[in-house]
């Protein structure tokens, strides 16, 4: 084995993933364990921890905490019970996050909007907080928390969400600056459209008569045509939290098919 292939594997690492039970959140643990990594899943819906448990226990050592993501006490819990089960910690995978409802901003109301920015932003903050001391009794580690091609793009009736990505990149920077002395990374992932249930809720909303032809539209302003899968997001998240991206820190990683090249 290569030092470099070294580097890219997970081997004696321990990883939460919040939204776990997600398309992107359950590609990413079943790559992390494949990896080597020993996994926290963390998620809001018991029935759906235990079935993607279920699915993932023949790849690795992996265990389960109930918490929604801006539960403070929740995310606390699920932190520790990762220490206690796993020994520390090495990795975060901020990735639980929420579409919410898509209106003109006239036509919100603060309950829309911060619904949204309680589970995307102060979610992602929580999940930050409570892993940097266990980061930091490690001697470092890596925080990766899911931001979107909406972090750095408006996009018409997603005020909410597109609002939200935008802070979880500067949630980011101001985190590695923090944390960079520390040998904490800290880096944002920018998925573009992903054919899993998020795009499906977002296609509906936009274009209820006829989603698939607001699809066909999106991929024809992909250079590359099509839609990401969750599996090709969780190959970048697997390199952001190993030992080969050990330079990058503070910088949002877009994985688009080249959407925003536009």
């Amino acid at each position: 084995m290569s030092n470099l292939t070294g580097r890219q594997r997970l081997d004696d690492k321990v990883a939460i993933i919040t939204g776990a039970t997600g398309g992107i959140g359950e590609a990413t643990a079943k790559l992390f364990l494949e990896l080597g990594a020993k996994v926290m899943l963390v998620g809001r819906s018991a029935d759906k921890l235990a079935a993607t448990r279920a699915r993932l226990e023949a790849h690795g050592e992996v265990a389960t905490s109930l918490s929604d993501a801006a539960d403070e006490a929740g995310m606390a819990a699920a932190v520790a019970a990762t220490v206690d089960r796993f020994g520390g910690l090495d990795i975060l995978i901020a990735n639980a996050g929420m579409e919410g409802v898509l209106k003109p901003i006239e036509a919100l109301s603060v309950e829309d909007f911060e619904d949204t920015m309680r589970t995307n932003v102060t979610g992602v903050w929580l999940a930050m907080k409570h892993c940097i001391a266990p980061l930091k009794a490690r001697g470092g580690g890596s925080i990766v928390a899911l931001s979107s091609i909406a972090g750095v793009i408006g996009f018409p009736a997603m005020a909410p969400y597109i609002a939200s990505k935008h802070a979880v990149y500067g949630l980011v920077k101001t985190a590695a600056l923090e944390l960079g002395p520390s040998n904490i990374r800290v880096n944002a992932v920018g998925p573009g459209p992903i054919d899993n249930r998020m795009i499906d809720s977002l296609q509906n909303q936009l274009a209820p008569d006829d989603p698939e032809a607001l699809r066909a539209g999106i991929e024809a302003s992909i250079a590359m045509r099509r839609y990401g899968t969750s599996e090709e997001v969780a190959h970048l998240l697997a390199f952001l939290g190993s030992d080969a991206s050990s330079y990058c820190n503070g910088s949002i990683y877009m994985i688009d098919g080249g959407y925003v090249a536009a």
